[in-house]
């Protein structure tokens, strides 16, 4: 007898939605973490960017509210296989927070409080493309799902989203983050189902 019963093919694709290679539709928030939840007191929480010379710039929780915010609805894609469309976020473009940072890198490694990293090319955190979000569907960012903020990147899987987002490094020359270490893909396209090396 087969493991697999006559016609099983896996979770049913919703008719009509667009969604990447290999993605099946949820409608609530699937939580998922490499590890415990980190609880951030936000008078000791900070956000900082520091150069590939070692020049930082530092905002506090305060500080960075005061910064203008954006709010933006985006579907995310999970490396897990689940997309949700259409979730409403508010918070701080990359564009605004690297405007004055002077830097000849290609490419950022996103530091998390937990000491969760990954990497990406700098030029995907700009032009609109990214931001440190604190808010979700009009309440600020649970723990559970990254808060108090977390790197919002919404067209690369959702691992390279950090949640409990400390600072960005700038790097001249790439280097794997947590997942990545462990054969994740480097830079994990959802549309390119790029899920693992090799990919």
């Amino acid at each position: 007898m087969g493991i697999v019963s006559p016609g099983f093919r896996g979770r049913p694709r919703s008719e009509g939605v667009e969604l990447p290679p290999g993605q099946y539709l949820v409608e609530d928030f699937p939580v998922l973490s490499a590890g415990p939840t980190p609880r951030v007191p936000l008078d000791r929480w900070e956000f900082s960017v520091t150069t590939e010379i070692g020049e930082t710039y530092r905002w506090s929780w305060a500080e960075l509210l005061a910064l203008p915010s954006e709010r933006m609805t985006v579907d995310l894609h999970c490396v897990t296989r689940w997309s949700k469309l259409r979730t409403p976020w508010q918070g701080v473009s990359l564009d605004t927070l690297l405007a004055g940072v002077e830097t000849a890198a290609d490419f950022a490694m996103a530091d998390s409080y937990g000491g969760y990293t990954t990497n990406l090319p700098l030029q995907d955190l700009r032009n609109g493309q990214a931001w440190v979000a604190y808010r979700y569907d009009g309440k600020d960012l649970s723990a559970e799902h990254g808060g108090p903020a977390r790197l919002l990147v919404p067209h690369l899987y959702l691992w390279k989203s950090a949640k409990w987002v400390r600072g960005l490094r700038l790097l001249t020359q790439d280097e794997p983050g947590f997942w990545e270490s462990a054969g994740y893909h480097d830079y994990g396209d959802p549309w390119r189902e790029q899920r693992y090396q090799g990919d």
